[in-house]
């Protein structure tokens, strides 16, 4: 009998923790240095690599996934080692999806060729805003200009082609998140994510928000006008949103983030990478050390970049699997519950049913249109005891 894992398949995510600038509004696992030893780190990635491949051995690999951080600071040469220990020790879908973050710098973008050349066959690109103004605010290090540049030369490149917005910025008027909008479809090759900016703590924008110091930032009303314009647009541009955040052309879905959120496995690879693989029937999330030093010298030291694997229960997989499945426009089907037929859930369900903000049909649980603003408060709602 088929493993619960296998209705979405398995993906690898490799982390690159390094970046030219901490942009102030993120709080990813990147870091700033001075002097990277590259060869150091390939030599690290491809000990995972082989390390992880040892137990999940004859599993077909749907797609690889580097984030980070920057990808795109990584040498060619690095990520052709890489993919080559990948093809050496999975056999791989025929469509494997190979995806790496790039920003869109005119000294990133002249190695996409090269990345193309060793195996790279998807970029995603953190352009984030289309005006010199807001790219300054969000601390990005790129014109508008050197964007499009960027940009044009990526599409020359590559077939799949993505790349991100924020909206919901500081002084950003609805007009103003619409007419951008329209113009990065009328760029768009096959995907676009578009995020709502949200303040986290921790980060350089956390701070001067708690400080008063972080003007113009929409209230609620403004956001939720932001998204649901963002909605009717995409979609009228044949680019329907398939996950709460993420919009593509029919086909052209991201394999990589239909595996996190369709429940599957995903092997962790660098620091601050985490997981979740199924072995010998019990499914673990796993964790790497955050500090890109410790996590290398880890390695080095026990041949493993992994810092704990902890057993799920099972009530905490049908938490996460309706987390992450829900996001999806598609929905759950929920026969994959450990205990579908619970009557905590059922009340919950009827309860939100009857509120228009989600569906059941023939046992695929959805949200609506109208709950998709009103995701984590449905989600707290379903889940309630």
């Amino acid at each position: 009998m088929p493993e619960d894992w296998e209705n979405a398949g398995f993906g690898l995510y490799i982390h690159w923790p390094f970046c030219q600038a901490k942009c102030p509004y993120c709080d990813f696992n990147s870091h700033v240095v001075a002097k990277i030893d590259q060869q150091a780190w390939a030599k690290a990635y491809l000990g995972e690599i082989e390390r992880v491949g040892a137990e999940t051995q004859g599993r077909v690999l749907r797609s690889v996934f580097f984030g980070g951080g920057t990808p795109s600071l990584m040498d060619p040469k690095i990520v052709d080692q890489i993919i080559t220990k990948i093809r050496a020790t999975w056999p791989t879908a025929n469509d494997i999806e190979i995806t790496l973050e790039a920003n869109p710098t005119s000294v990133e973008a002249g190695r996409f060729v090269d990345y193309r050349a060793a195996g790279v066959n998807r970029v995603s690109m953190g352009i984030q805003a289309l005006n010199d103004t807001d790219l300054k605010l969000l601390g990005r290090l790129h014109s508008a200009d050197e964007a499009m540049r960027a940009f044009e030369i990526a599409r020359n490149a590559f077939d799949r082609v993505s790349f991100d917005l924020i909206y919901a910025r500081q002084n950003q008027s609805l007009k103003e998140w619409e007419a951008e909008l329209k113009q990065a479809l009328s760029l768009a090759i096959d995907h676009l994510s578009l995020y709502q900016l949200t303040i986290e703590g921790g980060t350089a924008f956390g701070d001067r928000y708690e400080a008063g110091k972080l003007a113009g930032l929409p209230d609620e009303d403004r956001a939720a006008d932001m998204f649901e314009a963002t909605q009717v647009i995409c979609n009228d541009a044949g680019f329907p949103s398939y996950e709460v955040s993420n919009h593509a052309r029919a086909g052209s879905e991201s394999i990589h983030n239909r595996i996190y959120w369709q429940y599957g496995d995903y092997a962790g690879i660098g620091p601050g990478a985490h997981g979740r693989l199924t072995v010998n029937g019990s499914r673990y999330a796993t964790e790497t050390p955050l500090a890109p030093g410790a996590w290398l010298a880890q390695v080095n030291k026990t041949g493993s970049g992994e810092g704990s694997r902890t057993a799920l229960l099972l009530h905490d997989q049908d938490t996460e699997f309706l987390l992450m499945g829900l996001r999806l426009h598609e929905g759950v089907d929920l026969n994959r519950l450990s205990n579908p037929s619970s009557l905590s859930l059922r009340n919950n369900i009827n309860d939100l049913s009857d509120l228009g903000l989600i569906t059941l049909t023939d046992n695929t649980l959805s949200v609506t249109p109208k709950g998709q603003p009103l995701l984590n408060g449905v989600l707290r709602q379903l889940l309630a005891d």
